[in-house]
Parts: C-alpha cells; structure tokens; sequence
C-alpha cells in the first residue's frame, strides 16, 4: 500500500494538493492528528485500498511530534510512505490570508500573521527536514497541480535527482539542496533576437553552447552532483533538488537544467521543474 502523508505551512496548497491526489484514486483524509495515522493506514489496507493521501499539520499541533515514529512503524509494516511538505515564503502567505481572509490555525489576540507563521515554522521544522519539499511562494494553482501530479508518477524506489531553474529576481527557492548561480554567464536577454525564447529554443542553445564559460560552468555543475550523488543514495535519501538561478529564470538557468537533465537521465530518475516558465 502506498501512503502519501501531506505536509506544510497554512496557506501553501496543501488543500489543492489533497484535491489532485482525490482525482488520481488516493483515499484521502485531511487533518488528521499525527498519533492516529498507522492506525488509519493499516484500517485503509485492510479494507482493500492500495493508495493513501492524508494531511497532518500544525492543527494537530499537540501530537505532530509523534509523527517521525508514526511513519518508521509503517514503513516497519512494509507500506510505501512518502512525506511530502509544502512551504512558502513569508509575504507570499500573508498576502494569501489577507486575499483570502482565512484566519491562521495559530491565530490569537496577541500575534500578528507573520509572527504565526514563523511559530508554524518552528513547529514544524523536524518534519521539514524528513520531507521532499514544495516551495509554492511563486506557484500558480495549475503548476502546483502539475507538480503534484509529477510527484506521484515517479517511481518510489529509486532517488529522484530534481533540476529547478528559476530567477534570482524572484527569490531563492526554498526548497533547494544544491543551488548554483549563472549569473555571470552571457545572457540572451540583452540579445534582441534571443530575447523572446527560453533556454529551451534552439537559438538560445546555440548561443549559449558557443560559449566556453558557458560549457565549463556546465562541466564543473555536472561533475560536482555526479561525485556527491552516490553518497546522497547511500544517506537514503528519496529526492535531491538542484537548482540553477539566473536573473529572469527564462533562459541560462533553463538552457543548464534542460542540459543536466539529459546528461542524468539513465543514471537516476530525473525530474526537470522550471518554476519561471511555469
């Protein structure tokens, strides 16, 4: 049986995500407090269902630290568990409580929201650290969906090497394990012919593949995750995020991951996220 526990910070999407698991045939359960989950995933098994989803926050706040145990007993049962944790930044939620006028589950006369938010932080930080993580501060609702849906068709034995690029203009993904700057690369932008594609046009790959800074940027990133990701798949570990920033987010950091991506792919599951163009 495959269960999918949902995890994250008040206002990031983890209503939409329990939403696209429902649609894909998961049995879902939202809120529910962390001591009862081994208790509703072997009832959920018993009773003949293969996939889970279930949601457990902050509003169980009394029993979330039970949680890590929870989930080593079933996977002690032989269950396919996934911890999968959204998050975002600071200003991006409070903007969505004030859009939406929703009160934080932490909420009292005497914090403000963002004082909230960073208690929620802290409450959850032990889980964070277990978690493959979402960081959905610059997400639509759509290309949250869609990565939620490339989530759940990875297979789960195998690591999962993620490619992010993204814009240093838009903020530094939360989510990152490795982070690298091309920044200092020639960028299409100021070529006005160039200037309408993205990293993963022809032209752009052309321009950027003349280039020997270019390519020895690209030797020394490909080299340095080739050489660490062994000993990330002897630690265990299910996910590694990689990300590649530049200035827009729309053509050197994505000409790098469309790059990195093909040369892993066949070394490890790969999975390619472009969070400017999404």
């Amino acid at each position: 049986m495959q269960v999918i526990v949902i995890s994250g910070l008040a206002g990031s999407g983890k209503s939409i995500a329990l939403t696209v698991l429902e649609d894909s045939g998961y049995y879902c359960v939202d809120n529910l407090p962390a001591n009862l989950l081994r208790e509703v995933a072997l009832y959920l098994k018993e009773s003949g269902h293969q996939r889970a989803a279930v949601s457990i926050d902050a509003r169980s706040r009394e029993t979330l630290h039970l949680l890590p145990q929870q989930l080593a007993d079933l996977r002690r049962q032989e269950m396919d568990v996934h911890l999968l944790f959204l998050e975002a930044k600071t200003d991006a939620l409070v903007k969505r409580f004030s859009e939406t006028r929703r009160r934080h589950p932490l909420s009292d006369d005497r914090s403000t929201l963002p004082e909230c938010i960073q208690s929620e932080r802290e409450m959850l930080g032990e889980i964070h650290d277990l978690a493959n993580r979402i960081d959905t501060s610059d997400l639509s609702a759509s290309a949250l969906r869609t990565w939620i849906r490339d989530f759940i068709s990875l297979n789960p034995a195998r690591l999962t090497l993620l490619f992010q690029s993204f814009a240093f203009k838009h903020s530094i993904p939360l989510d990152s394990d490795m982070l690298f700057d091309v920044r200092c690369l020639p960028n299409p932008h100021y070529e006005p012919l160039l200037r309408p594609f993205t990293g993963k046009d022809d032209a752009v790959i052309e321009y950027l593949d003349a280039n020997i800074d270019v390519n020895r940027m690209f030797d020394d990133i490909r080299e340095f995750v080739d050489d660490w990701l062994p000993c990330f798949i002897r630690d265990s570990r299910n996910y590694l995020t990689v990300a590649i920033g530049c200035t827009g987010g729309r053509h050197r950091s994505v000409y790098f991951v469309e790059r990195l991506a093909r040369y892993f792919t066949g070394k490890t599951q790969v999975l390619v996220r472009h969070r400017e163009l999404d």
